[in-house]
């Protein structure tokens, strides 16, 4: 950006009274190590009994990590969308290849042998590309929960810590204010509550994002948390229960469970009409199993699986999911008897990853 003089820049500005604030300014501070920093500034006018402005209170909020993850994202899908143009292109190639070749067949039944070989590398190649997709579809998922796992970061150490001091520096106020003006007071008080509601908001983005709880203390007491969660809201009884050793599992696969649980009962809360879930965590045979079984409504898995309907879109990212880690997921529904979610994952541990 430019330079100003001081008595032109903002913070001038705002205790001479020319404007009101000065909000959301994005600015770029040079450190003594000649690093920079890229921030957003709000400056707000602080005033007397008489209405006199006496100071200003300045908020930084520290974007740089931000931005260079968004400017890492951009270039990221950036490489992504030319990854996808360059498949999309060699698939129409290698159908209008394979179209040509079929052609080939019912016209020369002298070269049947090699005709049918030629269709078989094209198979082994379409294969091949398919599973280039899946591997771009698997990118695309980590890169959003290490996205996630950043924002989550950010919000609680950045933005709860500054709406928390900006309480404090009001408190401090209500203080200063409380020997005889009750509307400032009143007003004081009403802006707290303000804050205080906007930190209870972050925390819950912040949670929704990903849980400081399942990095913290691990997958049991996320799921804990969350169904504590779902159940606040909703007339629903959840009962978990889980083997310790589920603890020892990388984080990947951890997270996986997590958000596995979290999708499926977002869908009871959302769909199943259900009252009553059993959500277990079991080791067997060298494998992890979770189930979450409800009593609601049923619904057809192969048909929503199989047709554009948007819901399939939660149950294919849980497939997704899972396979990334190794497992394995299915899905039962029947009238009368509700519907299961099963997944069963390898049993390995951070050690043996290690």
């Amino acid at each position: 950006g430019k330079h100003l003089p001081h008595d032109e820049c903002p913070m001038a500005a705002v205790l001479k009274g020319k404007i009101a604030a000065a909000r959301d300014l994005e600015v770029v501070i040079e450190r003594p190590d000649r690093s920079r920093r890229t921030a957003i500034v709000n400056i707000v006018p602080l005033k007397n009994a008489q209405g006199e402005i006496t100071g200003a209170i300045n908020c930084f909020y520290d974007v740089t990590a931000r931005k260079r993850a968004d400017e890492a994202l951009a270039i990221a899908q950036a490489q992504l969308s030319r990854h996808a143009e360059e498949l999309e292109h060699l698939v129409a190639r290698r159908t209008a290849e394979l179209t040509a070749t079929n052609r080939q067949l019912q016209s020369s039944v002298a070269s049947d042998r090699a005709r049918k070989e030629e269709y078989r590398l094209l198979l082994v190649e379409s294969q091949v590309m398919q599973k280039k997709l899946r591997d771009v579809t698997h990118q695309i998922i980590t890169a959003q929960e290490e996205e996630r796992k950043e924002i989550s970061r950010e919000l609680h150490d950045e933005v709860v810590q500054t709406l928390i001091g900006i309480n404090v520096e009001l408190s401090a106020l209500a203080a200063v204010g409380a020997a005889g003006i009750p509307a400032l007071n009143k007003r004081l008080a009403r802006t707290q509550r303000l804050v205080a509601e906007s930190v209870d908001a972050v925390h819950r983005f912040a949670r929704g994002l990903r849980p400081a709880v399942l990095d913290d203390l691990g997958l049991i007491p996320a799921l804990h948390a969350y169904c504590r969660t779902v159940t606040a809201k909703k007339s629903l009884k959840i009962r978990m229960t889980a083997f310790a050793g589920v603890e020892a599992l990388n984080s990947a696969s951890r997270t996986a469970l997590f958000r596995v649980a979290q999708e499926a009962l977002t869908n009871v809360t959302r769909h199943a009409r259900a009252t009553r879930v059993e959500l277990t965590i079991e080791k067997i045979a060298g494998k992890v199993r979770m189930s979450i079984r409800d009593n609601g409504h049923s619904f057809p898995v192969e048909k929503i699986l199989n047709s554009k309907n948007p819901k399939r879109l939660g149950l294919v990212g849980m497939r997704e999911r899972i396979e990334m880690v190794g497992g394995s997921l299915e899905i039962k529904s029947a009238p009368g008897l509700g519907t299961t979610v099963r997944v069963d994952v390898p049993f390995t541990t951070q050690k043996a990853e290690r």
